[in-house]
């Protein structure tokens, strides 16, 4: 049967995260090896039986035999638990790494390679392809390697009694290692089409269950129930495939091998009647020959999971070999001290192509200075937190932190200095003291102190259990206005020196919004403090107002000088005010 040496590719690199178990591997290895020889050996002793025992009345051999039959039986069982056990562990254990692994990449892969998959489908690969290949790992390539022993025994011992009988046999395996080789391939391809199905299954399931608000209230459960099916039945056509290719495959390997018997038998029984074979060699070339069908059926079952686990490798090494476009620094600095200062320089940026949503972009930033930043929706407001937070690096251009390039600061110690309040505060599912304590594993002291300068103390200590509260998935439990309270609690609790807040009231009613700005201000005193904002009147008591227009800045001033300015802010500012004289009745 033919594999071919690319095959193997993936799981030579499955070898890898098992180099540090050298021990149990060889351990079962041993195992393995003495496992089969104790059990290639028992059809040899009926040979004696038949000839020594039936044949020339031998008791005393009799009882040999007897005895043998135990102590070979008992150490096969003994040695066959030793490999199964350190397989096992060394297996599960290469799998742990893989799973970590692969989460950790998906992690800390650019948000530009993220957007292009469903979550869902990142999901099916950290589940369903490494479960896949966790059964290749530790129960296909355990059989393989058991199986191939039995299979070199066996043989062994057909040549060892008559290698004529023998070759007669294996004139049918170049006909069944053709089927095998032409039915891998199609294996690996449904193996493929198998994980790719489940994995679209997957982020159906992810985003019905994550959208249920939208789905109920739409209405549309009974359609998503039907997108569900309809891919259920995807799946379900691409496993039929490849249960009936195997089924043949397999079918096919059993039925050539006992046709194959037929001859043996004639040609056998001849040789017997001869005088030139045993009753009891030909009684055991036969029980070897069947013997012979379970390692080549395994094998051949073995083929076709590994064409399978070698598609769902593929899948899961395509995300651990993803080049990631935030490069690290070979000797990243670490922001001691640091104050605070911003500057954009020349900022390019564009997500495709050279569709441009930062075009020259230039903004300096004092430190301590609460800078807002406003403009219509695509001007690239929300591209410029992202951009500092370095989710992306800019195309042209640099971006500096106290006048070095972020690009050489460490990362994650610069991240840490930066508080974030979102448009959407996502919360994880845990209480309100880890929510807010979240990343920095705040005392409670601090915790309760920075939900006191959020306005969020007394409601969370009005609840039974206070700050051990569960807020449940996404914080569902909670209110928009609660959430954006702890997302501000959550910023202020590490001590940021920067702090952005993206469109942080623009989901809320005026009058949260206006409860929430007094604890908004108290988190940007004394911090340099970015606003991204489409409300303009949360703004009006920024340090400097910066307008954004075709991805650059069009105007820049306080509340007071741009509206004397009578240009794109205050035209902003009055649609959102509910003026009714516009600028050009205003001016006529």
């Amino acid at each position: 049967m033919k594999l071919k040496p690319s095959d193997f590719k993936p799981y030579l690199r499955v070898l890898e995260y098992c180099r540090h178990y050298g021990g149990r591997i060889m351990g079962a290895l041993c195992c393995m090896t003495l496992s089969a020889a104790f059990g290639v050996v028992p059809p040899w002793l009926v040979r004696n039986m038949i000839d020594d025992v039936l044949n020339d009345g031998n008791g005393a051999a009799l009882d040999l035999i007897a005895v043998g039959m135990v102590v070979l039986y008992l150490l096969k069982a003994l040695f066959a638990y030793g490999y199964m056990y350190l397989t096992a562990w060394v297996g599960q254990k290469a799998i742990m790494a893989i799973r970590l692994e692969l989460y950790d990449k998906t992690q800390r892969l650019s948000l530009r390679v993220l957007y292009r998959r469903r979550t869902g489908e990142f999901l099916s690969r950290i589940t369903n392809d490494v479960a896949t290949l966790q059964n290749v790992v530790s129960t296909v390539a355990v059989d393989l390697a058991v199986q191939s022993l039995y299979f070199i025994g066996f043989l062994g011992f057909l040549f060892y009694i008559n290698w004529k009988l023998t070759l007669v046999t294996f004139l049918v395996i170049p006909l069944a290692a053709t089927v095998i080789d032409r039915a891998s391939a199609r294996l690996r391809v449904i193996g493929g089409d198998i994980q790719e199905q489940l994995a679209q299954l997957a982020a159906i399931a992810q985003e019905a269950l994550s959208s249920i608000r939208i789905v109920r209230s739409f209405a549309t459960e009974d359609s998503e129930a039907e997108r569900f099916d309809a891919q259920s039945r995807k799946h379900f056509r691409s496993i039929m495939k490849g249960t009936k290719t195997r089924g043949i495959l397999e079918g096919f390997v059993e039925v050539t091998l006992f046709v194959a018997m037929a001859p043996i038998l004639w040609l056998g029984g001849r040789d017997v009647l001869a005088g030139n074979l045993t009753t009891g060699e030909l009684v055991a070339f036969l029980i070897y020959l069947g013997l012979l069908v379970n390692p080549v059926r395994t094998i051949s079952r073995a083929v076709s999971s590994i064409q399978q686990g070698v598609a769902s490798a593929d899948r899961i090494f395509e995300i651990l070999d993803e080049e990631d476009e935030i490069a690290l620094p070979r000797a990243p600095l670490i922001p001691h001290g640091l104050r605070g200062e911003v500057a954009f320089e020349d900022v390019w940026f564009a997500y495709e192509g050279e569709r441009w949503v930062l075009s020259g972009f230039s903004l300096a930033i004092r430190p301590g200075e609460k800078v807002a930043v406003v403009g219509p929706t695509g001007t690239g407001k929300s591209t410029l937190g992202d951009l500092l937070l370095r989710f992306y690096d800019p195309l042209k251009g640099r971006i500096l932190i106290d006048g070095t390039d972020l690009r050489e600061l460490d990362l994650k110690s610069y991240r840490r200095r930066v508080g974030v309040v979102p448009q959407d505060p996502a919360l994880m599912k845990g209480s309100l003291a880890y929510n807010i304590s979240y990343g920095c594993g705040a005392s409670p002291e601090s915790i309760k102190r920075a939900a006191a300068m959020a306005d969020i103390d007394g409601f969370v200590s009005s609840l039974p259990d206070g700050y051990e509260t569960e807020v449940g998935e996404r914080g569902v439990t909670l209110s928009g206005g609660q959430r954006q309270r702890i997302a501000i609690a959550r910023a202020i609790v590490r001590a940021p020196v920067i702090l952005l807040m993206d469109e942080a009231t623009s989901s809320l009613d005026a009058v949260v919004e206006s409860q929430i700005q007094g604890a908004m201000n108290v988190a940007m005193a004394g911090r340099t403090a970015i606003v991204i904002a489409h409300r303009l009147s949360t703004v009006r008591d920024a340090d400097r107002i910066v307008v954004l227009g075709s991805g650059r800045i069009t105007e820049e001033g306080t509340h007071d000088a741009l509206i004397a300015k009578r240009g794109a802010y205050f035209e902003l500012y009055s649609l959102q005010s509910g003026e009714q004289d516009s600028p050009r009745e205003s001016s006529a």
